[in-house]
């Protein structure tokens, strides 16, 4: 699987991209048949808290799920992307 990180903006630390690329090999053991991942980062103006969006398009050879989420951190945002999209998996593995 390949996973592309996009930070917008600002550099992304290397514990940020670590725990991206740990969550996303976490969601490929649980679905084998997704080809690719791209993360988008970036800080929402104005500096406020809640300013950190994280959008996550994940692709596989029938379709692909997306999530948006806003959050505090951009872990707190990853992890609740992941698990909108491991809903949406669930949801596409049930319907087959």
């Amino acid at each position: 699987m390949e996973v592309r990180i996009q930070a917008i903006h600002f550099d992304i630390a290397e514990k940020l991209t670590a725990f991206i690329n740990k969550k996303a090999e976490r969601l490929q053991r649980h679905y084998p048949d997704i080809t690719a991942a791209d993360f988008t980062l970036k800080v929402v103006k104005p500096e406020t808290a809640m300013n950190k969006e994280v959008v996550v398009r994940i692709l596989s050879p029938q379709d692909e799920q997306v999530a948006t989420k806003v959050a505090d951190s951009f872990e707190e945002a990853v992890d609740l992307c992941l698990e909108a999209i491991d809903r949406q998996l669930e949801k596409k593995k049930d319907k087959r």
